[in-house]
């Protein structure tokens, strides 16, 4: 990534932890800005061996030979003194995952501020970027807060809206924003120092909540509409991915398409040769599966070592 250097390189602090906050982390470093630290998750267990796993950022941050801290929280009194010691000029956040108290906001001498992956008000909140799409909105965007007490009330700095392609994925859709997350932090920074942002307040209308995503909304219900199950697809994209079980064996879906279906069909039944799913309304083809620990396939060669032949009825979650 190219970057035009900034107008005073400034001390910073990092917060993120996923793919998304590594790329605006590595925008800051090619712009020259003097990252001085980097908070992130604590490694989590992950893949089939559940094996701890550094987060995307602490990878990025280690390949650049930068000091990375990982506290399980940011209220303790040594943290936050800790914290403060690093006389920073500011602390840039992105999808970081902790709560900053008061004495982490104030610390720096320009705050903190945060890319967020939303047109705020809309979508507050830890998972941005999956709800819109699951909401089936057709713009979103990013937006420079300048951080407050509450979750994601802070003033306004700088917005910015972008479309969201009718077949794009979660994954997709939080690369782009990444980057234009990125370009936009870049802007904050230079304006605040320079004196040029006026920040506004939030409207008090339009506010929405994206809470975090649990791995069970991933779950497919043939029950519902084809059209929600095919943005459920898209939004999981990357995590927690979209799956149906089927006997002992969790199929993720990749990819798939909603299509009109026969009326009274029973719900999961398998309707033809190419995996069309009966759903609630319409019917979902599944057009690229994956088994546990095996590759993505396309569906007609998932199907040469996995048959679903028409008639098959996939099972529904069972309800509470």
């Amino acid at each position: 990534m190219t970057t035009t250097a900034p107008s005073k390189a400034l001390d910073l602090v990092f917060m993120g932890t996923p793919v998304f906050a590594s790329s605006i982390l590595e925008a800051l470093i090619d712009a020259g800005h003097r990252v001085r630290t980097v908070y992130t998750q604590p490694p989590r267990p992950a893949g089939r061996g559940h094996r701890s796993q550094p987060s995307p950022v602490q990878l990025l941050a280690a390949m650049k030979g930068l000091l990375v801290r990982s506290p399980v929280t940011l209220r303790l009194e040594e943290e936050q003194t800790a914290f403060a010691a690093l006389g920073a000029d500011v602390a840039v956040v992105a999808a970081y995952g902790l709560i900053l108290p008061s004495a982490i906001l104030e610390a720096p001498r320009y705050g903190c501020l945060n890319a967020h992956a939303s047109l705020l008000p809309r979508w507050r909140g830890a998972a941005p970027i999956q709800r819109a799409l699951l909401a089936g909105d057709r713009l979103t965007g990013i937006t420079i807060m300048q951080m407050d007490e509450g979750l994601d009330t802070g003033p306004i700095l700088l917005q910015e809206v972008v479309p969201i392609g009718r077949d794009e994925t979660g994954a997709q859709l939080s690369d782009r924003l990444a980057v234009l997350g990125g370009r936009l932090i870049l802007a904050a920074l230079d304006g605040i120092t320079r004196g040029r942002i006026t920040p506004r307040s939030q409207p008090e209308e339009g506010v929405t909540y994206g809470p975090k995503i649990s791995r069970d909304e991933a779950r497919l219900d043939w029950r519902q509409l084809a059209s929600d199950l095919e943005r459920r697809v898209r939004a999981f994209d990357r995590w927690p991915g979209a799956f149906f079980e089927l006997g002992e064996e969790r199929i993720r879906v990749h990819a798939a398409i909603d299509l009109p279906g026969p009326a009274g069909a029973v719900p999961g039944t398998v309707l033809d040769e190419r995996l069309l799913i009966a759903c609630g309304e319409g019917a979902l083809r599944l057009l690229r599966l994956q088994r546990p620990g095996r590759t993505p396939l396309d569906a007609p060669e998932f199907l040469r070592g996995f048959r679903l032949t028409p008639g098959t009825v996939l099972p529904c979650p069972a309800t509470s």
